[in-house]
């Protein structure tokens, strides 16, 4: 089974070799051997050559972990686009494996749905990546049903992880399933079903963002815009002897089995708490206080 908790690698670059070791060691003791990275993160793969340089130099530290990356967001002076051709699939793989000083990726994502993508050519980028080992599993970023279904139905490979916003201030990918039948505003499904989807085909969904309001907009823990929803964190951070923050990814959790949380924190204290997320048993009373406190309204 794969890990819940994920430790996202998109803000590594400024620690040092021994900050990021540390770090590397206490979520692996903590039962969070999953990192996630991308090709742009740090900036032209800084965030992957940080990382890398530490396997190089503690090798035995990667048969302890799964690495996740993903590619198909170009940054380009003139406007970021996206490209998910087989020769740029290719090469940003090829050069994840040189940063990270590895010789096999276990997860591969594409980063973002790309209007063009061909599905031949991705098709043919899998194949080649599979048949020589330099990746194993295969998923994808912030794609909806649709994109998903199109894609499975082009490539012979399944689709197995899909990388999503959603947290306890950040639920429209659930908030539609309470709305159906009734007069509300929001009356429909936003996001196509997508949580269902993935739950039907077993599909894990990694939350990212898991503890911001909107689109990047901030912190919900101990925000004075969220006052009733800190007032329950902090019932039942007492009730589980825990932090608010492992919670509110507790939340997230035991929303399905198939659910999965990146967290970007660096700091050793915050991922140590943040793991006992992994053992909270959440009642149904709870999970929907929780729910009704951040602002949602139940019919």
């Amino acid at each position: 089974m794969k890990a819940k908790i994920i430790q996202g690698c998109m803000r590594i670059d400024h620690l040092s070799d021994d900050e990021l070791y540390e770090l590397i060691k206490t979520d692996i003791a903590n039962g969070i051997d999953y990192f996630d990275h991308a090709d742009i993160y740090g900036g032209d793969g800084l965030c992957e050559k940080r990382f890398g340089h530490v396997l190089e130099l503690h090798p035995e530290l990667r048969t302890k972990m799964i690495l996740q990356t993903k590619c198909g967001i170009v940054v380009d002076p003139e406007g970021t686009y996206y490209d998910s051709s087989k020769q740029h699939i290719l090469d940003s793989v090829n050069k994840s494996l040189k940063n990270l000083h590895t010789s096999y990726i276990d997860y591969l994502l594409i980063h973002r749905p790309d209007a063009l993508m061909d599905l031949t050519e991705i098709s043919q980028a899998l194949n080649e990546l599979y048949t020589t080992g330099k990746v194993v599993h295969f998923g994808v970023s912030n794609f909806n049903k649709q994109q998903i279904k199109y894609l499975s139905k082009g490539i012979s490979y399944i689709v197995e992880v899909n990388q999503l916003q959603f947290s306890l201030c950040h639920s429209q990918l659930i908030d539609g399933e309470f709305l159906t039948n009734t007069t509300f505003d929001d009356a429909r499904f936003v996001d196509d079903e997508l949580m269902y989807y993935c739950k039907a085909n077993s599909i894990y969904v990694q939350a990212w963002s898991p503890f911001q309001y909107g689109f990047f907009e901030g912190v919900y823990i101990n925000s004075p815009k969220y006052l009733e929803l800190n007032k329950e964190l902090k019932i039942l951070s007492d009730k589980y002897n825990c932090t608010k923050n492992a919670v509110a990814v507790a939340w997230i959790l035991n929303y399905a089995p198939n659910m999965q949380v990146v967290s970007g924190s660096t700091n050793l204290k915050r991922m140590t708490d943040i793991a006992k997320a992994a053992e909270i048993k959440l009642t149904k009373k709870e999970w929907y206080k929780l729910y009704r406190s951040a602002g949602h309204v139940l019919p």
